[in-house]
């Protein structure tokens, strides 16, 4: 079996500023290397349990990466991942956004389901954690320079 990835770190502001930048916000910090195309015209994510999360290119062609699981604003964004695979191989994450001070919010992940992916799951959650990695700093940007 293979464990989850865990990641938490803290940004610099409230749970509410932490929530909106990773949703409505989220075209504005995801990174093109991080997508199917590498050139999205917009990166999306619906609102609400059933939202999809996708890309979509200047000609309008749409990849699907996951699927909304859990939505309670502003503590906890839950979601099925399968950027560049199938659905039915889609990992869940799970996003928590926790206050820790009046300007100060802990977000923890955790990044599950590896067992679906078989055989390269080990594989696939290592180049995940690298993935998470390189992503994060993005996200953190848009914290410390975003509107609030």
């Amino acid at each position: 079996m293979t464990e989850p990835l865990r990641i938490s770190f803290e940004v610099a502001c409230g749970p509410e500023h932490a929530f909106a930048t990773w949703t409505t916000r989220i075209d504005a910090w995801w990174p093109a290397d991080h997508t199917v195309s590498g050139q999205p015209a917009h990166v999306v994510l619906e609102a609400g349990p059933g939202g999809r999360i996708y890309e979509c290119t200047a000609d309008g062609t749409e990849h699907d990466w996951g699927t909304i699981t859990d939505w309670d604003p502003p503590r906890r964004l839950a979601y099925s991942w399968h950027l560049t695979r199938t659905p039915v191989e889609a990992t869940q994450v799970d996003i928590r956004f926790a206050p820790v001070a009046a300007d100060r919010t802990r977000v923890d992940i955790v990044h599950d389901g590896w067992h679906r992916l078989g055989t390269g799951a080990a594989d696939l959650r290592s180049r995940n954690r690298h993935g998470w990695q390189t992503l994060l700093p993005h996200f953190i940007d848009a914290i410390d320079h975003g509107d609030r």
